[in-house]
């Protein structure tokens, strides 16, 4: 009997000492990972791409309801990872460049012939991918997110600059996408041509680190 309360106190207290590592594990998981929730972390400096969505278009119309304006079908960003913290939390990413290329855009504006180009200026920009799926794009403190839309008309070449705060979109682990919708550019220089606000609305799938789908935790 006192040999079976000896094993069993040194039972106990070994029990007590142990190391609780499935939760440790549990409790480590980043906010970004590949292979699925929960999976391999993302390291910082990995850099995530994204085009558009296969058979979507990324759009700047006129007006949040409307569909005059220009639609483009090719287009990709691309962000290096700043900050992986635990989840639940809030990453930090570098956006280095985000391209539209001309030759796929099309505008419906009357007096518009076409469009030469849209480039995104003043990145890079800081991206924040919040936990709840929260997108947030940003530009350095005095700037602006801020594009500009050449466009060809009767009159020759204009060029329309469009400028907005920040840019708010929604992660989904589903199809491993961002989408922006509706989000609002004011312009603040070009002719009469340039419509006064442009409405931005594209998805971006699958966001991808190498060849390995991102998802959010």
């Amino acid at each position: 009997m006192r040999t079976r309360t000896l094993l069993a106190l040194t039972g106990a207290v070994t029990a007590l000492t142990l190391p609780a590592i499935a939760p440790a594990s549990a409790a480590d998981t980043p906010v970004l990972t590949t292979g699925g929730l929960g999976g391999t972390p993302v390291a910082v400096g990995d850099v995530l791409t994204a085009p558009l969505a296969t058979g979507t278009t990324a759009t700047l119309y006129s007006s949040a309801t409307g569909t005059s304006g220009i639609s483009c079908t090719s287009s990709q960003f691309t962000a290096t990872v700043t900050d992986n913290p635990t989840a639940p939390g809030t990453a930090s990413e570098s956006l280095g460049a985000h391209t539209f290329t001309g030759s796929s855009c099309s505008a419906n504006v009357v007096g518009v012939l076409g469009v030469t180009s849209i480039t995104v200026n003043n990145l890079p920009y800081t991206t924040a991918v919040s936990s709840d799926g929260t997108v947030t794009v940003t530009a350095a403190s005095g700037s602006a997110v801020q594009t500009t839309v050449v466009l060809r008309t009767l009159l020759g070449s204009i060029n329309c600059v469009y400028q907005t705060p920040a840019l708010t979109g929604k992660a989904d682990n589903a199809d491993n996408s961002i989408t922006f919708t509706n989000q609002q550019f004011t312009k603040t220089s070009g002719s009469s041509l340039c419509f006064a606000n442009g409405y931005f609305t594209a998805k971006y799938a699958p966001v991808t680190d190498g060849d390995a789908p991102v998802f959010v935790n």
